[in-house]
């Protein structure tokens, strides 16, 4: 049997305030955080779909802030990609001009020097940044100029002149998750937009009895290559065709040695992988500090030329008055240059045209998850708004009653 006391409606009540006073709070917490599910208890199924939307919602949010920032980075490689044609395309104009047999040799060094001015604007467009000051050409390098000019003196063209252009950047191995699992490439490398001729590297040591002592393996354009004990040249000249790299690889049948040579115009790009000496025992590579530079060996017989290359061979040749060479190799070496640099633009509008492609459908797929989202954790307001002020009528309401039936005694000042 329940005793009653004197103090149990005083109990009761403060109890059932309480209560009330906790509905006020958590409705108050439910429309303050614009959701109906402020516990887990409150809604368990609907709180684990409301985890895994929000979850998803925030990796497309992302997503879409990637695709804006390719799109803008595909942008400004293509102006400059465009610029450095219309130069190439000038100096091409040039070329045919001196080809012609009709101007004297002065005015022919006349447009050696104006070429010799394009090069040098060509390399600036090489060298350009985007809007966060990364260098566009330089792969992973953002910070390091990927080209460089060396100067010089040129027969008949005096001092002060291009003799050479080295690429010091790197590959194209920055990337942007644009999708759940899929990345656009954002750079492409100076050594594939600004070359002309497919590269060629001819090993001089004799593999016939070379074999692998222990695990190892290599880089070739950034694609890993791995090596076993045993493994003979031609298993690794197999491994190299395998392989997702541009390049494909034979044997010398003059030096039985290593053959290397790009399928599209590029610079080759070889390293050792860490503890590994295999391109190195195969004299391919020499151990140099820097392996994104030209590290090949000393012995071995590197063809294949850049766009710079192709400029300087057809300006000497303005200089030296040779009308038949730049008719033939010059006019050819920029064809050359211009054909692949009007391919590597046709690949950055397809990057471009992919990444558009994608921030649409983001664009629609976003509300879709949001209005998911929405319909599992939403707060319906107005009937927020009707309950918050029923609850909190009947709250203002017990305490009024409460007041009357339990009036402070005497007692309840001595306590």
């Amino acid at each position: 049997m329940r005793r009653v006391s004197t103090d149990m409606p005083n109990t009761d009540i403060q109890y059932y305030l309480r209560r009330q006073e906790q509905g006020l709070n958590d409705m108050q917490s439910k429309i303050a955080n614009q959701s109906r599910i402020n516990e887990l208890r409150d809604d368990p199924l609907a709180a684990a779909h409301a985890v895994r939307y929000a979850s998803y919602l925030t990796r497309l949010e992302r997503f879409e802030k990637n695709t804006l920032y390719a799109q803008g980075h595909y942008r400004i490689a293509d102006d400059y990609m465009k610029n450095a044609i219309d130069i190439l395309q000038r100096i091409r104009d040039l070329s045919v001009q001196g080809a012609n047999g009709t101007y004297a040799p002065e005015d022919l060094k006349y447009m050696a020097r104006e070429v010799n001015e394009l090069m040098k604007e060509l390399v600036s467009i090489s060298n350009a940044k985007d809007n966060d000051g990364n260098q566009l050409f330089a792969g992973d390098k953002a910070f390091t100029e990927p080209f460089r000019i060396v100067e010089g003196t040129v027969p008949d063209g005096g001092e002060n002149m291009v003799v050479r252009v080295e690429y010091r950047g790197s590959g194209s191995t920055r990337r942007a998750e644009v999708t759940e699992g899929a990345y656009a490439v954002l750079d492409m490398g100076g050594g594939e937009v600004f070359w002309a001729e497919n590269m060629q590297i001819f090993s001089t040591f004799d593999a016939t009895n070379y074999r692998v002592t222990e695990p190892g393996a290599f880089y070739i354009d950034g694609e890993e290559i791995n090596a076993g004990p045993g493994d003979s040249l031609p298993a690794i000249v197999a491994k190299i065709n395998e392989s997702a790299a541009a390049v494909k690889a034979y044997i010398d049948p003059v030096t039985k040695g290593i053959a290397l040579q790009s399928t599209n115009p590029h610079m080759i790009r070889l390293e050792d992988k860490v503890g590994s000496r295999i391109l190195q025992e195969l004299g391919v590579i020499s151990n140099t500090v820097d392996p994104s530079a030209p590290n090949w060996h000393p012995s071995a017989r590197v063809s294949g030329g850049s766009a710079f290359d192709m400029v300087i061979r057809l300006r000497d040749a303005l200089y030296r008055g040779d009308s038949d060479f730049v008719g033939s190799q010059g006019i050819g070496g920029i064809d050359l240059a211009l054909t692949n640099l009007e391919s590597r633009l046709a690949e950055v509008g397809s990057r471009q045209e992919r990444v558009e492609a994608t921030w649409q459908r983001l664009n629609k797929e976003i509300p879709d998850v949001a209005a998911a989202l929405a319909r599992e954790a939403g707060l319906d307001f107005t009937t927020a708004a009707t309950n918050l002020g029923m609850m909190d009528f009947a709250h203002k309401a017990a305490l009024q009653t409460a007041a009357k039936i339990l009036p402070p005694t005497l007692l309840d000042f001595l306590r």
